[in-house]
């Protein structure tokens, strides 16, 4: 998976817009955002955030100076544990043509010093919008992790890895009844790629006019 080849698949298989979302690193969105542009693919710069509950959140932003800035925020609040290419693989960086140009050092599954709490109000003062990844998984997802979902909770969209466990998921969690709810890709792999099978419905083919419909209250259940 290289920033290229994600966006080659993106194209080959008809994708108007992806979003770029490493663990707890933004540092391979500029070559992403570069190599989209070239196939006039809407790319978004994001992370997936592993917060001090060790929930998973996805993190997108406006722009890809937004990103880096957050960034930084969150390099910042990671345990700088070295990471052991032999077991935990390499965090290399890449350029446009998927030339490495860095190499990340220290662990990125390690989980922030940042509280999902806080979570939504901190991307949001960097223009961006915050959900819950992977909400019906058994492992790193905020129901999974939390056993419910904080009723002040701010955010309106919510990702779920498999669409038949929406009606129980609703059910139980009253919450999501009022949410977007996702069914990404979340690709390890480039074979992982979805087909163009979601819609989004937006006001125009932009980042800032999908982070808005991701930011705003959910009407229908199309």
């Amino acid at each position: 998976m290289t920033p290229s080849n994600i966006v080659g698949m993106a194209a080959l298989k008809g994708l108007d817009v992806i979003a770029l979302t490493d663990h707890n690193s933004c540092k391979n969105c500029p070559a992403l955002l570069a190599a989209a542009a070239e196939y006039d693919l809407v790319a978004i710069p994001g992370m997936e955030i592993c917060t001090i509950e060790e929930v998973h959140a996805v993190c997108l932003f406006p722009t890809l100076e937004k990103a880096m800035e957050f960034d930084t925020y969150v390099e910042q609040r990671l345990i700088k544990f070295p990471n052991d290419e032999t077991v935990f693989g390499k965090q290399q960086i890449y350029d446009p043509f998927d030339k490495i140009c860095g190499t990340i050092p220290h662990l990125l599954i390690h989980s922030a010093d940042i509280s999902f709490h806080n979570l939504w109000d901190l991307v949001k003062s960097h223009d961006g919008v915050m959900f819950p990844a992977h909400i019906d998984s058994p492992s790193n997802s905020l129901i999974s992790n939390l056993g419910f979902i904080p009723p002040d909770s701010k955010f309106l969209t919510a990702e779920v890895t498999h669409r038949a466990n929406l009606p129980l998921l609703s059910q139980a969690h009253r919450y999501l009844n009022e949410c977007r709810m996702l069914h990404n890709s979340d690709a390890h792999y480039l074979q992982d790629i979805h087909e163009p099978t979601e819609r989004l419905c937006v006001e125009e083919r932009t980042r800032a006019a999908i982070l808005k419909s991701l930011s705003q209250p959910f009407s229908s259940k199309t």
